[in-house]
C-alpha cells in the first residue's frame, strides 16, 4: 500500500445510530421508573393517580421509528439489548411485561407495513392506535405484579396519550418529508 493511499473512513459511526442508543436506553429506564416512580394524583382528582413517566412512554415510538431508519430490522437486536438492559436493572417480571408490550406493538406493525397499502403517514397512526392500548394494558398488567397500582384506567390512558402524541410527531415528520420529496 503506497503512503499517497488514503485510508478509508469507518463504515460505522455513533452518529449513524444514535437513535438508536437513544432507544436502547429508554426502554430500561422508562422501564424501571415503573419501580419507584411516585403515583401522582390530579389536584381535585385524588383517584385519577397514574405515574409521571407513562407521559412520555410515547417517547419510545418515536425513538423506535427513527432507529428502524437507522438499523432496519436489527432494531430488533436493539430491542433485545434494552430488555436486557431492564432485566439487569428491574428484574425479570418487568423484562417479561416490556417484552410481551413491544412483542404486540411490533406485530400490529408487522402486519399493517407489510399488508396494507397505505402511505406511511397513515400507517404510522393506524398502528400506534390499535398496538397502544393492547401493548400499554399488556405492560401495566406485568407491571401490576412488581408494583400495586400500574394497572389503572389513569396509567392506561395517560401511556396510550402519550403514545399517540409520539405517533402523531412521526405522522407529521413523514408528512412533511413526503411534501418536501414529492410535491
Amino acid at each position: 500500500m503506497s503512503n499517497t493511499a488514503q485510508k478509508e473512513p469507518p463504515k460505522t459511526s455513533l452518529r449513524f445510530i444514535k437513535y438508536t442508543l437513544i432507544y436502547i436506553l429508554l426502554i430500561p429506564f422508562i422501564n424501571w421508573s415503573f419501580t419507584w416512580a411516585p403515583m401522582v394524583a390530579l389536584p381535585g382528582l385524588a383517584a385519577w393517580a397514574f405515574n409521571p413517566v407513562t407521559i412520555v412512554t410515547g417517547l419510545v415510538l418515536v425513538a423506535r421509528d427513527f432507529s428502524q431508519r437507522e438499523i432496519g430490522h436489527e432494531v430488533l437486536v436493539a430491542m433485545g439489548l434494552a430488555l436486557f438492559l431492564t432485566y439487569v436493572t428491574s428484574g425479570g417480571a418487568l423484562a417479561l411485561a416490556s417484552g410481551a408490550a413491544f412483542l404486540i406493538s411490533e406485530l400490529v406493525d408487522y402486519a399493517l407495513f407489510t399488508f396494507t397499502k397505505y402511505k406511511l403517514s397513515t400507517r404510522v397512526l393506524l398502528s400506534s392506535a390499535l398496538a397502544a392500548p393492547i401493548d400499554t394494558t399488556a405492560f401495566l398488567y406485568g407491571a401490576s405484579f412488581i408494583r400495586d397500582g400500574q394497572l389503572t384506567a389513569p396509567n392506561i390512558i395517560m401511556s396510550v396519550g402519550g403514545k399517540m402524541v409520539g405517533a402523531i410527531i412521526i405522522w407529521w415528520l413523514i408528512k412533511q418529508r413526503m411534501e418536501r420529496t414529492h410535491p
